[in-house]
């Protein structure tokens, strides 16, 4: 684990500056709360993917309540996503929302890889930075 290297506050106008849990990419995210519903945006070189903005809570809820390490389980949309790990839960029927917390089809994976770390630049998580394989806790 590392201390979060991410920069900004999360708006349109100064967007986070993240880095992958693997910290090989840099990725932008910010808040858009005028949005209906509210999301996150997340700018990947120029892909731009969104997730509603409740995960962010909703995560923090499911993690303290798991109360100890998860497996992120980065999967792309189109692959499942390994039991038990965040990537599972994002899309799980059984999550608050009832479903896809990522809003764009073809592009509502990922969950692990680019809205972990924002929980960690807001303090709500501890974040592995290994190479493969990261895990997440609640804070």
């Amino acid at each position: 684990m590392t201390d979060s290297t991410a920069t900004g506050s999360g708006t349109p106008e100064d967007p986070w500056v993240l880095q992958t849990p693997s910290l090989t990419s840099s990725f932008e995210m910010y808040r858009d709360e005028a949005a209906d519903p509210p999301v996150l945006v997340c700018t990947v070189g120029k892909t731009v993917l969104h997730y509603d903005l409740r995960i962010i809570e909703d995560m923090h809820a499911m993690l303290k309540k798991h109360g100890d390490w998860m497996p992120l389980g980065n999967a792309d949309e189109q692959k499942p996503a390994k039991e038990g790990s965040v990537e599972a839960w994002a899309r799980s029927t059984d999550n608050p929302i009832g479903g896809w917390y990522g809003l764009k089809k073809g592009l509502r994976g990922r969950v692990g890889n680019y809205v972990t770390p924002v929980l960690e630049a807001v303090g709500l998580v501890e974040l592995e930075h290994n190479a493969r394989n990261n895990s997440v806790r609640a804070i």
